[in-house]
């Protein structure tokens, strides 16, 4: 096939996509603006190089930021070419760099069964050093000393070279002596925790250049997605490859640099051009995902940073609807209008996944559940309690680890004494003391109990832990179980379940709970086959987030943050909160820097929308239990007015003695506007009123229609403070609770 017909095959991308896909040699930076389709020239960048024969698939690196993203990749990829398509290499920085250390991570003091350690794990060793140096975490609590060893990380800084550089300051000189000793922890435990998985590969790269050397001349050809968001040892990772081939093309856009507080650094792709000479840049401008109202008012907010390359969004969408700015009278009043109109649109033929709830802080998301939940809307929340941080799934996984690698104390205490083995925590601490001035594991201690005295009241108890700890490492090593089999086994010899329904009251929930475990190794031995490992599924389940488990084909509203939705997309998005002081936070009004970013974020949650954006704003907000009343946001005030219709209460008012304030004294809310719709206010005690209109009462019995579920019958009705919780079991939609205040049902 000749290079023209070849690249025929591509005529269906735009002009500046084709030009990406065939600029195959030598740097390249591509200017991703919001759903201009980057990840269909990823996919067709890569079918290209390897269609025109210039590399083998196994020779091109794919680096994306989530495990959802890269099997998307990898599915597509496969999809456009069938033959070779699952040899390339796509995954996080995190996967990526786990996958060279379990073959290389020797050469610098681990064995390739080494764990991660997730962030309860780093939690729970760092409470316990900061114990050990009796630091009170009053005065320095742990997270606060984890995120500046995160930060230490992120710039290649040793606990020696943050010693040094505390100098007099004691805070600094405490929080270096805990990273010591976090780094001594982990090192005995055959543990690493994220950064590590990072910065311990860049260590390797420096410390064995053959290693490095094998990979530069494996990957001919690199590519990074979300290069916006990387930090300063993720790029010194794909620099190091790169340099032999020169062949790195990043896929970005600075418009979408949210993660700053994650230790991202904009300045990568800004400087991109300086730091890969003769690099090229291609923008990529057409937007196929919004409207052109809503790319209109996304592109008069972002205009209004600095420090961007400067790229214009446009589309050949419909004009579509415009934005709706509702005021609403209280964020319980912003909820319920949220609720009602997720109503009207499923009335009206949209499904309830098409809608989704983005907001600035977590706080936000109490007044919104209750809401949709009242309203017997189903909806989940990204972000909230993951199954794998389930106290029980946490214990189970805990057994897995400690059979994968024996010496993960962390893992081993949790498990050590449930259930209840007569080893107390005064035993436990013992053995830990031993085994810090052993420098040893704990676990190597307690195998060997009969040689210290302090341990010696328990030492039958430790030897009968040991005996079933080694007995399952043993039934791991023979090969003659797979995963779900050695599983079963846990279970069986631990009886973790009859623990649970002797200790707790919802044991059903959490044997439930195991079991879906048990369904998760399956599958993951089902699609892993042959690399279905105990070690590779420990390390599957600890890279993923709650955005990896988000299930897009489940019909149920979405509630979210700003900084959780990038990525993704909606038909209709709200965003509430948009007040000075809320959106943007109070912390960051007053910092240039920081207010770049802030207004960043809000293009991101604006590009988030297909079809139709509603801003929402209250004219007094109660969070953390104080109120208060802010000016409109002004990120509201860069919209040009001809894109908005105001609805809700509009009226210009004065702030009254008593409130906190937020920005001055006086607040303008808005112009008078004609009311589109009523403002739905809910207050403690009182019943939502529609127009006026009191909510009605329903018994037992009584025959319903719901504008969305359809007609039902009322089967239990309990009262509940000046509400009724109603359960109706709905002809076609099954039974149903509601709140009877925000249920909008007509009696028939």
């Amino acid at each position: 096939m000749s290079l023209n017909e070849l690249q025929q095959q591509y005529s269906h991308m735009n002009n500046m996509q084709q030009q990406a896909v065939f600029t195959t040699e030598g740097p390249l930076l591509i200017l991703a603006g919001a759903g201009s389709g980057k990840t269909t020239v990823l996919v067709n960048r890569i079918s290209y190089i390897l269609k025109s024969e210039l590399c083998k698939p196994w020779q091109i690196l794919a680096i994306t930021f989530t495990n959802k993203a890269a099997g998307e990749l990898k599915e597509r990829i496969c999809n456009a070419i069938p033959e070779g398509g699952n040899d390339i290499w796509a995954a996080t920085f995190h996967s990526t760099c786990a996958r060279i250390l379990r073959r290389y991570g020797d050469r610098i003091g681990y064995t390739n069964r080494f764990t991660v350690y997730d962030t309860d794990d780093t939690r729970r060793l760092m409470k316990n050093i900061l114990k050990q140096l009796h630091i009170d975490e009053k005065i320095l609590p742990h997270r606060t000393v984890l995120s500046e060893i995160s930060k230490a990380k992120d710039k290649m800084q040793t606990p020696e070279q943050m010693k040094k550089e505390a100098d007099f300051d004691s805070r600094k000189m405490s929080i270096s002596k805990a990273y010591e000793l976090y780094q001594n922890n982990l090192k005995t435990s055959d543990a690493m925790d994220f950064d590590d998985l990072l910065c311990n590969t860049v260590l390797l790269f420096e410390q064995a250049p053959d290693v490095l050397e094998y990979y530069q001349n494996l990957f001919k050809y690199i590519m990074v997605d979300e290069y916006q968001d990387t930090n300063k040892v993720q790029y010194k990772f794909v620099s190091m490859l790169a340099q032999r081939s020169n062949n790195i093309c990043v896929v970005g856009d600075d418009d979408q640099s949210i993660y700053k507080f994650r230790g991202a650094t904009i300045e990568n792709i800004l400087s991109f051009e300086n730091t890969f000479k003769g690099a090229k840049v291609i923008r990529l401008e057409q937007n196929y995902r919004s409207t052109k109202t809503i790319l209109s008012a996304a592109n008069k907010v972002i205009e209004n940073n600095t420090a961007r390359k400067g790229k214009t969004l446009w589309t050949e969408n419909e004009q579509g609807e415009k934005i709706t700015v509702h005021t609403a009278m209280s964020e319980r009043d912003e909820s319920a209008y949220i609720a009602e109109t997720i109503l009207d649109g499923v009335a009206n033929g949209r499904k309830f996944s098409d809608f989704a709830v983005l907001y600035r802080m977590n706080a936000q998301s109490n007044s919104v559940e209750q809401a949709l939940a009242r309203s017997g809307i189903p909806h989940r929340v990204i972000g909230g309690h993951r199954f794998y941080d389930r106290e029980e799934i946490k214990d189970m996984t805990a057994y897995l680890q400690v059979i994968n690698n024996p010496h993960d104390d962390i893992r081993l205490r949790r498990i050590i004494n449930k259930p209840k083995r007569q080893i107390g925590e005064t035993t436990v601490e013992k053995a830990a003391e031993i085994a810090s001035g052993l420098g040893e594991s704990i676990y190597s201690v307690i195998k060997n109990a009969e040689l210290y005295p302090s341990l010696s009241r328990a030492e039958k108890k430790l030897k009968e832990f040991c005996k079933m700890i080694d007995g399952l490492i043993e039934a791991e090593n023979s090969g003659d179980y797979t995963l779900a089999e050695l599983y079963n086994l846990i279970l069986e010899h631990t009886n973790y379940k009859s623990f649970l329904k002797a200790e707790k009251e919802d044991a059903d929930i959490r044997i439930e709970n195991i079991e879906e475990l048990l369904t998760n190794i399956i599958n993951f031995e089902q699609d892993y086959g042959e690399e279905a490992s105990l070690s590779n599924f420990l390390e599957d389940i600890s890279l993923q987030t709650d955005i990896d488990n988000y299930d897009t084909e489940a019909d149920c509203t979405v509630i979210m943050t700003l900084h959780s939705a990038k990525g993704l997309e909606f038909p209709v998005v709200f965003i509430p909160g948009m007040e000075d002081g809320i959106f943007p936070s109070m912390a960051t009004i007053m910092n240039p820097e920081e207010m770049n970013e802030e207004r960043r974020l809000a293009y991101v949650g604006i590009t988030r929308a297909k079809k139709k954006l509603y801003l929402i704003k209250a004219k007094e907000r109660m969070l953390f239990g104080s109120t208060s009343r802010n000016r409109q946001s002004r990120f509201l005030g860069e919209i040009p007015e001809e894109l908005l219709e105001r609805t809700g209460d509009e009226r210009k008012f004065e702030i009254p003695s008593g409130f906190s304030q937020g920005l001055g004294s006086k607040v303008t809310i808005g112009s008078f506007a004609q009311q589109k719709k009523p403002s739905y206010s809910v207050s403690v005690g009182a019943k939502p009123t529609t127009g006026g209109q009191t909510a009605q009462t329903y018994n037992v019995g009584d025959a319903v229609l719901h504008k969305v579920f359809g007609k039902g019958m009322i089967t239990k009705a309990e009262k509940m403070g000046n509400d009724t919780m109603l359960e109706v079991a709905f002809e076609t939609k099954g039974t149903k609770t509601l709140m009877a205040n925000f249920s909008k049902m007509e009696k028939l």
